[in-house]
């Protein structure tokens, strides 16, 4: 069996758990409700305030989903109790982030503004000085996507390691070009 399926997740008290025919799941916690429906050959049980998963056979696809199936569901019950967070630094003279309406603007060193407004249930937070950007949502997918995305208008460059970058992430540095003697 497959290790991280067979684990149980715990439900912890005031979040709820819909299990629809159709496999799809609804929780509701303190921090909001998030839906998604699973594979049909997967069996989502719930008893005495635990989420078990369970495979009908020992295929290989089966396999696959059953801790994807469970890693899904572990995410749900922890967006809507703790949330997730995701932070990126800005690296470089003149880069800097700013909220104006609920919208992140950056200066990335282009010749405008980047404008980001965020998605339904997801919150920006910057620093004073405009270096760090939080990124706060329940659904741990959407929160990925929104930091890749803004990652993405200037990833880390290797010579400088000026750009924009998640918290703790390595940027090896390159050499430059050696000079004429």
């Amino acid at each position: 069996m497959s290790r991280i399926g067979r684990m149980p997740i715990p439900v912890p008290s005031g979040v709820t758990v819909e299990i629809r025919p159709d496999n799809t799941v609804t929780v509701k916690g303190p921090k909001g409700e998030l839906t998604q429906q699973f594979h049909r050959d997967m069996v989502i049980e719930q008893e005495d305030g635990l989420l078990r998963v369970k495979r009908p056979t020992d295929q290989r696809h089966h396999k696959a989903l059953h801790g994807l199936t469970r890693a899904l569901l572990n995410n749900m019950v922890i967006g809507v109790t703790q949330g997730f967070t995701k932070v990126l630094e800005i690296v470089g003279v003149g880069y800097r982030a700013s909220l104006q309406d609920n919208r992140l603007v950056l200066q990335l060193g282009k010749s405008h503004p980047v404008e980001f407004t965020p998605p339904p249930d997801i919150e920006f937070e910057v620093s004073r000085d405009g270096r760090t950007i939080t990124i706060r949502g329940i659904d741990k997918a959407l929160v990925g996507q929104v930091a890749a995305v803004i990652r993405k208008e200037r990833p880390p460059e290797p010579y400088k390691g000026k750009g924009i970058r998640y918290r703790g992430e390595h940027v090896r540095q390159k050499a430059g070009k050696a000079g004429r003697k």
